[in-house]
């Protein structure tokens, strides 16, 4: 799933006298689903002045990898057809390089086939009935459009283009009737996929639709469908959980890809390898929870051993990987550690991890947070280091689920370990997350901002949300961290860690609405924070590195959740994600949220050129549906809104690990020195004049800690300490100073 091997597959259509047509770029286009809750397309493209159409319904061989396309071609004037000449023009792109291919016209038992490879992977593509004639070209220099182009005929038959851009045109046999298959297999060998191929052409196409119509139907679920809690009968449900199954990897079962898609693929080249065919914990996540809230079990359990079988032992999960688990981008994003436990718990809470123990993968999880927290790497965005609302909270909910997973697994000590880490997460949000200096809506200036930037590579340096400065990225300029924001502290009430009717929640919304949000055709969309640089420039060209960061429909979706938890109705946020599919029912990544482009195609509420369908924004609309179905949050963890909301649960500890030096703690509270390995702190508060010594303990977490006793320590008190690990003194002293009473989190 993560290696394209076609840039596009299309018709060429002339008459040999008076046009040329090229199907995606000529003609006119109508898509359609033939069965409900089915995979199975059917597309009809139309000669604009009604000289013909091309009906063509796609499915895949269901028991191999052949694509198949029956095609039939209406032509009402009986002088045309007998004129109508059709080229299959087929781009491989083999192992998702346009360079490098090669590809041979072959006959194979008989059949006249084309062969293309590039470094062991092999493609065979062929039709029933035969091609009359064929050639492999050169894009661009020797290929079908080139030469159907200069005088709407195929003189060109060459027989090899070997290592470079190419393209297959193949002649359509028109001459037994209008109705035929174009097919294409792919192996490790011309053997494999041309034997693949031959097999599939040797049963009716018929035959296969009923097979396949019938496996898709296999996977409905088996709970009441989620139709009546939508606006357009379930139809975008549908179609989203069987979007979200069809990016699972078929080789590497649980292996859910971000997209098939490049995101302004068509101004791309072969350097950019990775697109969003490749494995992000977050997004996998994200889907596999989806799916098990639309009553699909099988999946997300393979997806989480997937991910159990990728963790690294020290608990940490690559940016974005291969289907094999390699690492294709290097950063660290603590909610991608978190993900995993609360894709855990969400299938104990279903009763469907089966025989599989998370517990390994859930400890060395928790054990990575509580080491590297809580500045993470990156935020969801990936663009910029520091303290995340979206971040902690799903750090915070993943702790809670871990404490409950932990027990019987570990013991009641690491169970109370876990639980004061995430207690003293919660307890710092605000202060490491909120503005009282915002700038952005008179009368406002208490609000989340996006991210209080820090360098994880500098765990001494504070951060303070009121001056810090923000280097945005894709060319989005330097500004005040306080008046830069987005809906990510959503997920803080999303996840249960604060209540929806929270002042400071209230007032960041409205702030953020005011900011973000766009009225559109569709419905209210939202960007995701200002001064974005992703996205389709102002004249509506490719981002290319810089841009204007449009709406995401998304971030409706997740702005819908806020209103149900908020006691209010989320349908018009439902309708509006509907609205934002295309015809095939597609949700994007992003939409032109300006006046329409009509020069540029683009046109205001539908897709720009980023990635199409985003799995993400699939998930985001299945949960919302079923949450509103539900009539509370899918996603929320009843024990962490207990916690957190509830019983507003407090933190009697200050955290100090080599990842977060905390320099200040509040007056009574207790100092917990936290280590990755076991050893001695030596500590004094009169500046060496005495010192106590005291071992670090096991947390039961394969991590140590030394609890320090400041509590009684009157506000202006300071601690010096330094470790001893090996039999080895660090030879540095840290120093933590204590200052006035915590007047809790709100």
């Amino acid at each position: 799933m993560d290696c394209p091997n076609t840039r596009d597959l299309q018709f060429l259509i002339t008459d040999g006298e008076s046009f040329f047509h090229e199907e995606r770029r000529d003609l006119e286009h109508k898509l359609e689903y033939p069965e409900k809750g089915v995979l199975y397309y059917r597309l009809t493209n139309s000669d604009p002045a009604g000289r013909y159409r091309i009906i063509k319904d796609v499915i895949t061989d269901p028991h191999s990898s052949v694509f198949l396309m029956a095609t039939k071609i209406e032509v009402p004037d009986e002088a045309l057809r007998k004129k109508l000449r059709v080229y299959a023009l087929l781009a491989p792109h083999i192992k998702g390089l346009g360079q490098h291919n090669s590809a041979w016209c072959t006959d194979v038992h008989g059949h006249r086939l084309f062969h293309a490879s590039r470094d062991g992977n092999h493609m065979a593509f062929g039709a029933a009935p035969d091609f009359t004639r064929r050639s492999a070209g050169f894009v661009g220099f020797t290929d079908g459009w080139q030469d159907l182009a200069d005088n709407f005929r195929m003189d060109w038959e060459f027989d090899q283009a070997e290592d470079g851009n190419i393209a297959l045109t193949g002649e359509i046999d028109l001459s037994h009737g209008l109705e035929f298959i174009v097919a294409a297999a792919f192996g490790r060998s011309l053997q494999s996929a041309s034997t693949k191929l031959l097999q599939s052409l040797s049963v009716p196409f018929e035959q296969h639709r009923l097979t396949y119509v019938k496996q898709w139907k296999r996977t409905w679920p088996t709970e009441s469908a989620l139709g009546d809690s939508t606006g357009d009968g379930g139809h975008t449900a549908r179609l989203s959980r069987m979007i979200l199954l069809a990016h699972e990897d078929k080789v590497y079962p649980g292996a859910l890809v971000a997209s098939m898609s490049i995101p302004w693929g068509e101004t791309k080249g072969d350097t950019d390898l990775g697109g969003y065919h490749l494995v992000w914990t977050r997004d996998l996540v994200k889907s596999a929870s989806a799916l098990l809230a639309s009553g699909q079990t099988a999946t997300p359990l393979r997806s989480l051993i997937w991910l159990g079988c990728m963790q690294s032992p020290d608990g940490d999960v690559p940016q974005n990987s291969w289907i094999n688990g390699d690492a294709y981008w290097h950063g660290k994003q603590l909610d991608e550690v978190a993900a995993p436990i609360l894709l855990a718990w969400r299938l104990r809470q279903a009763n469907a991890l089966g025989l599989f123990d998370p517990c390994v993968m859930v400890a060395r999880a928790a054990r990575y947070l509580v080491l590297h927290g809580p500045v993470t790497g990156q935020e969801r965005w990936e663009e910029n280091s520091g303290y995340a609302p979206s971040t902690l909270a799903s750090i915070i909910a993943a702790l809670g689920c871990a404490a409950e997973l932990a027990d019987p697994c570990t013991d009641a000590k690491a169970v109370s370990f876990i639980l004061d880490y995430a207690d003293w997460l919660s307890a710092h949000v605000e202060e490491w997350t909120a503005t009282t200096q915002g700038e952005l809506v008179p009368g406002k200036p208490r609000h989340y901002i996006r991210i209080n930037p820090a360098d994880p590579d500098k765990p001494d340096v504070y951060s303070d949300p009121d001056t810090a400065m923000i280097q945005l990225a894709n060319g989005g300029g330097l500004h005040p961290a306080r008046n830069v924001v987005s809906l990510e502290f959503l997920d803080l009430v999303r996840l249960g860690v604060r209540d929806a009717l929270d002042p400071l929640v209230v007032d960041s919304v409205a702030v953020a609405d005011a900011v973000l949000k766009r009225d559109l055709p569709q419905g209210p969309c939202w960007r995701r924070y200002n001064d974005d640089g992703y996205g389709q420039k102002a004249d509506g060209s490719a981002f290319d590195g810089t841009g204007v960061g449009r709406c995401w429909p998304l971030l409706t979706g997740e702005r819908g959740h806020y209103e149900l938890a908020a006691g209010r109705d989320p349908m018009p946020y439902i309708r509006a994600m509907e609205n934002f599919a295309n015809e095939g029912g597609m949700l994007p990544e992003q939409v032109w949220d300006e006046p329409d482009l009509s020069e540029a195609r683009m046109f205001k509420g539908a897709p720009t050129g980023s990635a199409m369908p985003l799995c993400w924004a699939h998930a985001e609309y299945l949960s919302l549906v079923r949450s509103f179905k539900d009539r509370q949050i899918f996603d929320r963890m009843p024990h962490v809104y207990e916690r957190y909301v509830r019983r507003r649960q407090q933190s009697r500890i200050e955290m100090w690990t080599l990842a977060h030096q905390t320099q200040r703690i509040h007056q009574g509270k207790t100092l917990r020195l936290i280590s990755a390995s076991p050893g001695l702190v030596r500590w004094s508060l009169d500046q060496w004049q005495t010192a106590q010594e005291t071992p670090l303990s096991d947390s039961g977490l394969d991590c140590f800690f030394a609890d320090l006793p400041l509590e009684k320590l009157p506000a202006g008190s300071r601690v010096v300490f330094t470790f001893r690990w090996n039999e080895q003194w660090t030879g540095r002293d840290h120093v933590v100073v204590v200052d006035g009473k915590e007047k809790g989190f709100n």
